[in-house]
């Protein structure tokens, strides 16, 4: 069975879709940003499941997390589904750290990557020489979800083996999201397994952008072919990493 990482995998989503994927038999591994939000997961670690611990709005954090991974049992589906809705971690945690694990990590065939309808509201903007990748000032969560829906699309281009997506989970009642959010919890990670996993043959398709396992047209920015090289070429010269 696949080996499956789901990065921010604590509560919400994350830990909606680990606990599915186990259930279903895959081996998975968690993700905690702290040994706090860690020992959270002791009922999955519990029932087989493998954990990494560390901050995303740490840099050295994530790679040394993909470093722990490239030594341990090859992932073969990353879903990446840690992110936050505001303040100074936007782009460090939505973008960056996806962005560095793409980058770092040996082996996955297939990507999945957590974006949102907010990413309608991002700027492809000309220059990306002035956005504030490392999180100094309170970050545009449009403009993170544009950016990572963006190079889900790029790794389907360059690397046509690889099996990569972006997923709306829908406005879904967990933290993120509020308790009065309309959308259905259990759709909202029911996709991104779906892509992670099945053998159906609309999931083996590659660059999409979907919303409950229907494949919609994204943001026009996202398939222009020279704003993917300059959201890559920006990341690879912020974080010293290139895809």
């Amino acid at each position: 069975m696949s080996r499956i990482l789901v990065t921010g995998s604590a509560d919400g989503l994350g830990r909606a879709a680990a606990h599915s994927l186990l259930t279903a038999g895959y081996e998975v591994v968690v993700h905690a940003r702290n040994p706090e939000r860690a020992a959270g997961l002791r009922p999955l670690l519990d029932r087989g499941a493998d954990i990494v611990v560390g901050d995303f709005t740490d840099r050295d954090a994530v790679r040394r997390i993909a470093q722990e991974l490239n030594d341990a049992e090859p992932l073969d589906v990353v879903i990446h589904n840690a992110g936050v809705w505001s303040g100074p971690a936007v782009m460090p945690v939505n973008i960056i750290a996806p962005y560095l694990l793409t980058a770092l990590l040996r082996g996955p065939r297939r990507l999945v990557y957590l974006s949102s309808g907010s990413h309608f509201g991002g700027r492809a903007h000309p220059s990306l020489a002035g956005i504030d990748w490392r999180g100094e000032h309170s970050g545009s969560y449009a403009d993170s979800k544009l950016f990572v829906t963006a190079l889900a699309a790029a790794v389907a281009r360059i690397h046509p083996g690889v099996l990569s997506n972006a997923v709306d989970p829908g406005w879904v009642p967990t933290k993120m999201g509020g308790p009065n959010a309309p959308d259905d919890l259990e759709l909202g990670h029911r996709t991104q397994e779906w892509l992670a996993t099945s053998d159906d043959p609309q999931a083996l398709t590659t660059g999409g952008y979907w919303y409950h396992r229907q494949r919609r047209p994204p943001h026009e920015a996202v398939h222009d072919q020279a704003f993917q090289e300059r959201l890559l070429e920006a990341l690879a010269r912020e974080t010293g990493a290139a895809i």
